[in-house]
């Protein structure tokens, strides 16, 4: 399986990236006015909204060749958490669409959000 690319510097994430973890819970609302609760999966779901900059050429070209070969969305890799160094086995971008920019020597920039599957 493949694994999301790691920079020169062995960095997951850059300054400004953030993580999340989501619930999510059903809530059933009946006449009298009570509600009953339930969760729609057991575990946590993780998030990363992960913001790269100062990125050269080559960095910039390995994480667009790494997303067009995840195809999107529709891929599937492991993925570290930079904050805790956790292997997550199977994640996927969050967007079909790679937010990137390249300005200059040096100058690159990316953004991308990585999610946490359930399977």
């Amino acid at each position: 399986m493949a694994s999301f690319p790691a920079l020169k510097s062995g960095a997951m994430a850059q300054y400004g990236s953030s993580r999340e973890r989501g619930f999510a819970t059903q809530v059933f609302r009946f006449l009298d006015g009570s509600e009953q609760r339930m969760p729609l999966y057991g575990a946590v779901l993780r998030r990363w909204s992960i913001k790269l900059s100062l990125l050269d050429e080559s960095e910039l070209e390995n994480l667009r060749s790494f997303f067009e070969d995840q195809g999107g969305r529709a891929g599937t890799f492991s993925f570290t958490d930079p904050w805790d160094g956790a292997v997550y086995a199977s994640c996927s971008f969050d967007q079909d669409l790679l937010d990137m920019s390249f300005s200059g020597q040096a100058a690159g920039s990316a953004a991308v959000v990585v999610r946490e599957n359930r399977g």
